[in-house]
């Protein structure tokens, strides 16, 4: 059976660095998903990611990036294109090093198929657990590329008919009310 990972990668004490969490969390409060697909906040991982990754077909991350586009711009990454760069030197022991993980599934014969790396480009990284305006507004746009993701590798999900409270217990920040993304 395929299986599919959801990830929301971030550290939700740092302002936008904290947006792959908060995006699974609305996504989870929103949408069900079969028991082969599995929603996860993973943090801040290191190589660890790795073990998360093997033998899954399809893996979705969500994470703050940094790049020239305008904050809350939503940038899509497949696996060659995280692949293309060679791996940092790493700078701490919370560095994501995806690249890394997926060179350490594709040696051990078991690399995901499908990976989607679905990149929201931050603007404010101090100290507190709020998303900047420009971040919460591409929440919408995350959860569409998600879901088609999902649909394109064979993944089903469905609309719950009341969402539930998305759980988002860092931050006090109450303008994202539950809603369905379209599909």
């Amino acid at each position: 059976m395929k299986r599919a990972l959801i990830g929301g990668i971030g550290n939700v004490l740092l302002g936008d660095d904290g947006v792959g969490p908060y995006v699974v969390r609305v996504l989870e409060s929103e949408y069900s998903f079969g028991d082969n697909v599995e929603v996860a906040d993973l943090g801040t991982p290191a190589l660890d990611l790795t073990h998360r990754i093997v033998g899954l077909h399809t893996v979705i991350l969500v994470d703050c990036v940094a790049s020239d586009e305008p904050p809350g711009t939503v940038v899509l990454y497949r696996k060659a294109d995280i692949l293309s760069e060679t791996p940092a030197q790493r700078l701490d022991p919370h560095s994501p090093a995806l690249s890394e993980c997926l060179l350490s599934a594709d040696m051990l014969g078991a690399s995901p198929e499908n990976v989607l790396l679905v990149g929201i480009v931050g603007e404010n990284y101090r100290p507190g657990c709020e998303l900047s305006e420009a971040v919460r507004q591409s929440i919408r746009t995350a959860i569409v590329a998600i879901l088609q993701e999902l649909k394109e590798s064979g993944f089903e999900y469905a609309k719950k008919p009341v969402p539930d409270e998305p759980g988002i217990w860092w931050s006090n920040d109450r303008a994202l009310t539950p809603t369905f993304a379209s599909d």
